[in-house]
């Protein structure tokens, strides 16, 4: 039902925008040759049928040709596909690394400078637009000081700007969550006996409270994938990076819709694997929670 609603809302929605023939061809073009576009792709049938015939062509596998390309759409994105992933996992380990260590410490040393500096870091993070960070990143790292590449995939040095910044527009919420999470487990009686017992305090951190402390920061996980994939849009155009998010900004521009549907489709189908997969994570951090309880 989840895929049914998504392919219904993106055909109508792009529908809204009227007839892309003449963008897709050219203000130059006939009326004849936009004519037989329309006669070509279906766009001349109802709305109704159109999606009839989309989604029977999803079912079988098939998402469509590419308007602007005149390519099979599944090839053109898988091409794109490695670039996004690379992106996706580079900023995505960077933001969790730098949120959870900052939450966690901001947590055990709570209402001391270091508190307030890590909460004033997120809010700074929070009110600072993507593309104005990205902006400031290139003019500072790449054109002043000359460290770093300002655009296109490449080696290791291509990839530290575009995921430092995609990886700061995620990281506000993982420091967040970790840093409420372990404040409300160090209330808890067990961390208060485990520290009176004299266990070590590295012991109690890690092993009592931040394992009991990891549920709500996995959950965040699954909502951070479709952040992601927003904030890469953004993070690839202006870093010229040959990902999925620059492809869709491509195909918005010149009306490609069968493009954009194939992009909406394969990206809400790996958010809802991955909160499948983080669903799976709560059995496996705490056995205590039954599958029945996770859907509940």
């Amino acid at each position: 039902m989840v895929w049914v609603g998504i392919t219904l809302v993106t055909f109508f929605l792009l529908r809204l925008t009227g007839n892309p023939a003449r963008i897709v061809l050219g203000q130059f073009a006939s009326d004849a040759v936009i004519q037989e576009f329309n006669q070509k792709h279906g766009l001349d049938q109802p709305l109704l049928i159109q999606y009839i015939s989309y989604i029977t062509n999803v079912l079988r596998g098939d998402l469509g040709t590419s308007w602007r390309f005149a390519e099979p759409i599944l090839p053109i994105i898988m091409e794109r596909v490695p670039a996004t992933l690379e992106l996706a996992f580079a900023s995505l380990a960077f933001s969790s690394f730098v949120g959870i260590l900052l939450g966690v410490l901001a947590a055990l040393k709570r209402e001391t400078p270091f508190d307030y500096l890590s909460r004033g870091l997120v809010l700074l993070a929070q009110g600072i637009p993507n593309f104005f960070l990205a902006l400031l990143f290139i003019i500072l790292f790449g054109v002043i000081l000359g460290w770093l590449p300002t655009g296109g995939r490449g080696d290791f040095k291509h990839l530290v700007l575009p995921a430092i910044v995609l990886g700061l527009y995620l990281m506000p919420l993982t420091l967040r969550t970790t840093r409420g999470a372990v404040l409300d487990i160090l209330e808890q009686n067990y961390v208060r006996t485990a520290r009176g017992k004299g266990v070590r305090e590295n012991s109690v951190v890690w092993r009592h409270v931040f394992r009991n402390a990891a549920i709500p920061i996995v959950t965040i996980f699954g909502v951070q994938i479709a952040t992601l994939f927003s904030g890469a849009i953004i993070t690839e155009t202006i870093f010229s990076w040959p990902g999925v998010g620059r492809l869709i900004v491509a195909a918005v521009t010149g009306r490609d819709f069968p493009v954009i549907q194939g992009i909406v489709l394969i990206i809400s189908t790996v958010v809802v694997i991955i909160n499948l997969i983080v669903d799976i994570l709560y059995r496996v951090i705490d056995p205590r929670i039954s599958m029945d309880s996770v859907y509940a």
